[in-house]
């Protein structure tokens, strides 16, 4: 072979072979071993080169495949491993220019054309190339080559190719970026490193930044570049303008061109002829030709906020703030919005807009950010340059307004913060465009504008010029305008903004700013009132200004100057004489037959002033002594009640009648004020000391009654609409919600005086109104604004509503009739016979109940036969065809009130409302279900309706049901319905919904029971009824007659399970608590009891599984019930009763309780999931081990189960949850069995669980029975152990801390760390340590702890595998702090290493981190809280820790520097460190400060001056005071 392959060179050169034995040769060349040729590896590319350099320039013809296949040879041969080996060997194979060339020519043309041929191999032998150092010289040699490729690749990938393309070629353009990096990082000449970026490079790297930047290739549908390549290629791009355009050694030649400075170093060569940078840049960039026309703003765009940023980074320092702003204009002047003129202007989109106004932002907030602009320096040093460009920007912002674009906003804030002279000329203008004529309705935009007008406000507030804001904003006003189109000046966010403000100023400056508005609203509104309505609109947005000002000012007091308390007098005597009565003049003339727009408009106005202005009035007087509020006697008039206030001072009474006639033609917001008004007359009558006068009352019921009236019927008629609970935002729409939001804030008030009439159209409103899907779990919306729904809301769920007892009583009766009425609609039959049966659902006056109770309550036969009637009927309808259906849409409605009744207090009703609730969710519960409704509808429906049922007999009222019927009734009802409901049940029985079912059933019927027992209710009587009517059931018949049905285990048989086993559940404690008794227990009941097991044991019998993946918790909770029974009989077991009982109808027997046992042993693990079967089986288990005589022969129960325990602990598949779920039960049973077993019992079950801790288990990765022995520890830590058994344990301790000791460094040598077991290790760590305080003689015990806490890792981890890991590590360190005080004067030294072991974890987790939820940082300052704690119970030892708290807090410092921490994070850990500097000294302070680094040393004293300051004076002025 070797002979056939030496002949190779020649075969390959020779014209004669065909270009696919060419081919074919080659290829087998290379990989073959055989073929001998000298220097093989180059020829063969040379071979390959040549042929490709001689086909491309035409010396050559091939056909196209062949030139693909040449491509691919050189692609393999560039890619292969052999190629790699023969450089590690030191080899070299060395690349021709000439087929670079052709590789950039490649590129080239399919960056021109977009042509596709062979690309792909062509990048592929490019990457290969360039990610081999050896082959990649010959590029970064030759530095031309790899800036013409780079520029080829960019624009390339500027031309936007096909996909199949895009992630090679960004490969490729990667690794050229990152080799040019490394060559410019290199270049020595910084004209050469420029040259070449401007003129190679600049455009097309723009170009492709910007691309980047919007996500082309990034985007959720495409997907063709990693969003991680996309930001490495962004920041290579970056890297590359700064190193080549703003290079160090250009910053003189920037000065001379921006600054007009001649260069003086003399050594600058090369530099001379570098002339304008800044211009060659800028030329480059708005060059026309470089990139489409639709796309060239675009990237003109971004590309001035990336330069300028650039330019900051490379050459701002003090001193050259100048420079730093000469830059900006001219990168200023090349956006479109600089220098495009009038209709050019207008012309642009509102997305061109945008693009540029972000870009502008960015500029100026990098202005603001750097310290740029120096207003003193720039006046006095530079003749206002920059101010002036300032200047220029914000008129080209004023005049052509963007109120759409949120970055417009933004801008004018920036300018603000400037400097606001800058704005001060235009700010009418500014007011006009951005605040007063804007219509904003997006929310960002919004949040924007509320920006920008609370800067304003704030920098006149700080210049204390906020009368000089104010007469602009009132100039702009008054302006000539659509005001129609004009949006509410105070809003929601605008009106918060103003309140901030008058909150801050001085009370003169709100008065001059009161004067301002009472001023212009005189001269410029009020006389012009009249049939004008673009005055009448004018006039309301002057009322709603002049309101929010007097309303969110600061109040007066007795400490208020006296100037000020007259001047506040006298601007509210003016504002009532001049302003207020003249405006309600204007109503009392005669309206005309059409309600006239413009005069709702002036009583909106007047009502409003006349509403803030009593407001305050009211206010001023209570809060400031030397202000005479005004008197409530109207002048000239001698008024029918003159002690009582009027509703505004000097307007006669009958003048409000006619002012009420036009407020009443509209809902609008003077008829919300005018009901403010009445308001406000209801608090001033009950503060006066006589409200208590028939006449007060009387007044009192009718403001109320008017009030109530006022908005009834918009409110009746409701509103989807939302309200931003801003006075002037009111209107027809948001009327009805401000009306209601005002009844609502006002019931305290109002209730007291309302009729029965209206208090139940209140209850009806908020019934109607209450979202009754949201009813229980409250509202998830997030919008701030107020409708009808979150009042309601709010106050059904206020703990006040309850209070309000005629409301609450009223709501109640609303809601029951609310029920009544869709029961009422699913009726069938006679009407009439069903009033008589049902009155509390058919009966005409919901709220009349009272009767029942009188009725039903007779002692004696008659009241017997009452209390027969009402269960007869309701027994006779459950029997034969309940007359009422309901069908789909009756049960949502049904559903939904019973959500609403589920929230109400249900404890504390009356008597008759209780009764009649009780009857009413009972025939609920009995109505049948029609139509398209499934078993879990049904399922839902019932559930709801007994837990409710559940709910009413825990209430004070309980007592009252059982004088209308008898317990024996209500569980006959109940079950004959249920048993004819279950019969059309299709559903598993092992389904959650009806497992839930039968628990709410069973607790029902117990707190029926038990109310039987504990009030004595002929308990005997109703306890043999219940019993008869249980026999005759026909499940129970089945399972006596020991009949088969098709269904193992059918619904009706597990209620009747349920039924027997809570009836044997109450009757057995009953009865074992009366043999208790000193005198003889009568013989029925345990008789009865007797009676109900049997019954019980005959139906388990029949239930009984065959297999134990059968077991129903239903079952095992009955078997339980009657285990507890038999095993509570065996003291007494010579009763003659029992005894008789028991020969006729015996019990299972122990034969029913081993086949259970037998099956609940091995199916423990498989119930651990299911909580309600697993708590049945370990209490069946308790049960069981606590009766010798039903044991198994020649089997210990004890050790059956505790390997049962076991085998649930160390199975896999129980998941860790459920395990921690579970160990309170498990806990429970062991305690159990524990007490009546032998100490030797217990030494084995500890020689089981050493055996388990073993280390050998950990070698051999049996993790499951590690976790399960160091469970069962935890387990018997929580077990009552007494005697020679706590003994026997205590003496283990020190072999089980060693153990886990071990198993703790297996364990977290482990990756992933078994979170459960090293979880498990620290819990029994703490708990042995807590409770061995007394028993743990050795501290060489105590001592292995720390090395425990010292392996645990607590770097690298999640944050809820942190948040679990880092408080289990502190418990177990701060037992050993708490209990083991001797230990601890040793072992301080172990003891700080495990402490800041944790303060250095939280420190790194608590750093602020770019990426990561924000729902990480609760336990990451949880675990900052326990630091504290820590601190403060080190600093109570101060003997012991004083020595060394010093060198904990130099830790703490030295740490803490490495990371910026979080706020929230660093409040406690700082809390922490003040408590340990308490135990420094002033010697420990100087040590510190002499010892630390001098970054270190700047930390600790900004650490101690805030000790001092915040920590030290406050608990040094605590000591003052204590003894």
């Amino acid at each position: 072979m070797a002979a056939v392959y030496s002949g190779i060179s020649h075969k390959l050169k020779s014209k004669t072979t065909s270009w696919e034995d060419k081919l074919k040769l080659a290829h087998f060349a290379w990989i073959s071993h055989q073929c001998i040729l000298p220097n093989k590896e180059q020829v063969l590319l040379d071979w390959a080169r040549q042929s490709l350099v001689a086909f491309y320039k035409k010396k050559l013809e091939l056909k196209e495949d062949i030139v693909e296949r040449l491509w691919i040879y050189i692609d393999n041969i560039l890619h292969s491993k052999k190629l790699q080996n023969l450089f590690k060997n030191g080899k070299t194979v060395n690349l021709q220019v000439s087929l670079i060339k052709i590789i950039n020519e490649r590129i080239a043309e399919f960056s021109r054309s977009g042509s596709q041929t062979n690309i792909c191999a062509v990048l592929s032998c490019c990457q290969g190339i360039l990610s081999t150092p050896a082959l990649a010289v010959i590029y970064t040699a030759r530095q031309e080559l790899i800036v013409a490729l780079l520029s080829q690749l960019c624009w390339s990938a500027c031309r936007q190719p096909a996909a199949a393309v895009v992630a090679q070629l960004f490969e490729v353009i990667h690794l050229a970026l990152g080799h040019y990096l490394l060559i410019q990082q290199q270049q020595v000449n910084p004209r050469r490193a420029f040259g070449e970026v401007t003129g190679h490079l600049l455009q097309p790297c723009l170009v492709l930044r910007h691309l980047l930047s919007g996500g082309t290739w990034t985007q959720a549908g495409q997907g063709q570049l990693r969003q991680g390549l996309s930001r490495d290629l962004r920041s290579q791009i970056e890297a590359m303008l700064r190193g080549g355009v703003f290079q160090l050694e250009l910053l003189s030649s920037y000065k001379e061109e921006l600054l007009d400075q001649q260069q003086g170093d003399s050594k600058l060569g090369a530099m001379k002829n570098l002339l304008a940078p800044m211009d060659t840049v800028i030329t480059r960039l708005v060059d026309a030709g470089y990139c489409e026309s639709s796309l060239h703003a675009a990237v003109v765009a971004s590309s001035v906020a990336l330069l300028y940023k650039l330019f900051l980074d490379s050459y701002f320092k003090e001193g050259n703030q100048l420079l730093c702003f000469q830059v900006l204009p001219r990168l200023f002047g090349c956006l479109r919005i600089s220098h495009l003129q009038g209709e050019q202007l207008q012309a642009l989109s509102t997305s061109d807009w945008t693009t540029e106004l972000l870009v502008v932002e960015q500029l100026l907030s990098s202005v603001a950010s750097n310290n740029i602009y120096n207003i003193a320096a720039d006046k006095i040093r530079h003749g206002e340059a920059q101010f002036r460009f300032y200047r220029r920007v914000a008129e080209l912002l004023v005049n052509h307004p963007q109120a759409s674009v949120p970055a417009w906003f933004r801008c004018l804030r920036a300018l603000v913060s400037l400097n606001h002279l800058i704005l001060e000329p235009d700010l009418d203008d500014l007011l006009a465009a951005a605040w007063i004529d804007a219509d904003v309705a997006e929310f960002r935009t919004r949040k924007a504008q509320e920006a920008l007008i609370h800067t304003l406000f704030q920098t006149y507030v700080k210049l204390r010029q906020v009368p000089r804001l104010f007469e602009e904003i009132l100039g702009v006003m008054c302006r000539p305008a659509a005001e129609a189109l004009r949006q509410p000046v105070l809003a929601a966010g605008p009106s918060a903004v103003l309140c901030e403000c008058l909150l801050e100023l001085p009370p003169s400056q709100v008065l001059d700013a009161w004067s301002l508005v009472l001023e212009k609203f005189q001269s410029l509104v009020l006389p012009y009132l009249r049939d004008d309505m673009d005055t009448a609109l004018k006039s309301l947005s002057l009322s709603s200004l002049l309101h929010c000002v007097m309303f969110n000012m600061r109040s007066l007091d007795s400490n208020t100057p006296l100037p000020v308390i007259r001047r506040t007098q006298g601007t509210m005597q003016g504002m009532l004489r001049e302003l207020v009565k003249p405006l309600l003049g204007l109503l009392l003339d005669p309206p005309g037959p059409e309600p006239e727009l413009w005069l709702q408009k002036v009583s909106d106005s007047a009502l409003l002033l006349s509403h803030t202005w009593a407001q305050v009035d009211t206010v001023l007087g209570l809060n400031c002594s030397q202000y005479h509020a005004a008197s409530g006697a109207p002048t000239g008039v001698i008024p029918e009640v003159s002690n009582l206030p009027l509703l505004l001072p000097g307007v006669e009474t009958h003048h409000w009648k006619k002012i009420e006639k036009i407020t009443a033609q509209f809902d609008s917001l003077g008829r919300y004020c005018l009901e403010q008004l009445y308001l406000q007359k209801m608090k001033r009558t009950l503060m006066q000391t006589g409200f208590q006068c028939e006449e007060a009352l009387c007044t009192l019921r009718d403001d109320a009654a008017y009030i109530l009236a006022s908005g009834r019927e918009s409110l009746t008629a409701g509103t989807m609409a939302s309200w931003d609970g801003q006075v002037g935002t009111v209107s027809v729409v948001t009327y009805p919600i401000a009306h209601w939001h005002s009844i609502v804030s006002n019931l305290t008030i109002l209730t007291p005086y309302l009729c029965a009439d209206d208090v139940r159209y209140l209850a009806g409103v908020l019934l109607n109104t209450l979202p009754m899907s949201k009813v229980q779990e409250g509202s998830a919306d997030e919008e701030p604004n107020i409708t009808l729904g979150k009042i309601s809301e709010a106050l059904f769920h206020s703990p006040l509503l309850p209070e309000m007892q005629s409301l609450y009583s009223a709501f109640l009766v609303c809601l029951t009739e609310r029920c009544a009425g869709v029961l009422c609609s699913g009726a069938r039959g006679d009407l009439r016979l069903l009033s008589q049966q049902l009155p509390w659902v058919f009966g005409e006056d919901p709220a009349d109940v009272a009767h029942w109770e009188t009725r039903y309550a007779k002692v004696g036969p008659e009241g017997a036969e009452s209390r027969g009637e009402i269960a007869q009927n309701l027994l006779s309808l459950a029997k034969s065809d309940f007359p009422i259906r309901l069908g789909g849409e009756q049960l949502e409605s049904i559903l939904g009130l019973l959500g609403v009744v589920s929230a109400l207090q249900l404890d504390s009703l009356s008597a008759a409302c209780h009764v009649r609730c009780f009857l009413l969710l009972l025939s609920t519960a009995m109505a049948k279900l029609r139509g398209p409704c499934s078993s879990p509808q049904t399922l839902k429906f019932l559930t709801t309706c007994y837990r409710l049922l559940g709910y009413l007999q825990r209430g004070k009222s309980a007592r009252s049901v059982l004088k209308v019927m008898y317990v024996s009734d209500i569980f006959e009802i109940v079950l004959t319905s249920l048993f004819k409901a279950s019969s059309r049940f299709l559903i598993d029985r092992d389904d959650p919904s009806w497992l839930e079912f039968l628990r709410v059933i069973g607790t029902f019927l117990e707190q029926l029971l038990q109310m039987l027992v504990q009030m004595k209710l002929s308990p005997v009587l109703n306890f043999g009824k219940i019993i008869a009517f249980l026999s005759e059931c026909k499940g129970y018949t089945e399972a006596a007659s020991g009949k088969q049905v098709k269904t193992q285990d059918p619904p009706g048989r597990q209620l009747l399970l349920v039924a027997l086993t809570t009836l044997c559940g109450v009757l057995g404690p009953s009865v074992r608590e009366r043999r208790q008794q000193p005198e003889a227990p009568e013989a029925a009941l345990p008789g009865l009891l007797q009676q109900a097991a049997v019954q019980l044991g005959t139906l388990l019998r029949l239930c009984a599984p065959r297999e134990s993946r059968g077991l129903h918790p239903a079952f095992l909770s009955s078997v339980c019930t009657l285990l507890e029974v038999e095993v509570g009989q065996h003291p007494r077991p010579s009763e003659t009763e029992i005894s008789r009982v028991t020969d006729k109808t015996p019990l299972p027997g122990p034969a029913l309780y081993r086949s259970v046992y037998s099956q609940v042993l091995p199916a423990l693990p498989a119930l651990a999931g299911h909580p309600q079967s697993f708590q049945a089986a370990v209490r069946f288990l308790a049960l069981f081990s606590s009766a010798p005589e039903l044991h198994p022969e020649g089997e210990s129960v004890f050790a059956s189960v505790f390997h049962a325990v076991r085998n649930v602990l160390a199975d896999p598949a129980v998941p860790v949850q459920v395990i921690q779920d579970i160990e309170p039960h498990l806990g429970a049973l062991l305690s159990h069995m524990l007490e009546a077993r032998t100490t030797e019992d217990f030494r084995t079950l500890l020689q089981c669980v050493l055996h388990g801790l073993d280390v050998r288990n950990a070698w051999r990765a049996d993790e499951p029975t590690v976790l399960s022995s160091v469970t069962l520890v935890k387990l018997l830590l929580s077990c009552p152990l007494d005697g020679e058994k706590s003994r026997l344990f205590w003496r283990a301790c020190p072999q089980i801390i060693t153990a886990l000791t071990l198993q703790n460094r297996e364990a977290c040598q482990e990756q992933p760390l078994p979170l459960a077991l090293v979880e498990s290790i620290l819990d029994v760590l703490a708990a042995l340590l807590r409770q061995g305080e007394e028993a743990i003689s050795n501290p060489h015990h105590v001592s292995l702890a720390f090395s425990i806490l010292l392996t645990v890792p607590l770097d690298h981890l999640k944050p809820t595998e942190y948040g679990s890991i880092f408080p289990r590590v502190h418990n177990a360190l701060f037992s050993i702090l708490q209990c083991h005080p001797k230990v601890m004067r040793k072992a301080i030294p172990s003891f700080l290493n495990c402490f800041n072991r944790l303060l250095f974890s939280v420190i790194h987790e608590g750093r602020q981190k770019d990426k990561g939820s924000a729902d990480d940082l609760p336990a990451v300052l949880e675990c900052a809280r326990l630091v504290e704690r820590m601190c403060s119970h080190i600093a109570a030892r101060a003997e012991d820790f004083a020595v060394f708290a010093p060198f904990m807090v130099a830790q703490y410092l030295a740490e803490v520097q490495k990371v910026t921490l979080s706020p929230a994070v660093k409040g406690p850990l700082r809390e922490g460190v003040y408590l340990l500097l308490d135990l420094c000294i002033e010697p420990d302070v100087q040590f510190l400060r002499a010892s630390l680094p001098p970054g270190t040393r700047d930390v600790f004293t900004e650490l101690h001056g805030d000790y001092t300051k915040h920590h030290k004076g406050k608990h040094e002025g605590e000591r003052r005071y204590t003894a």
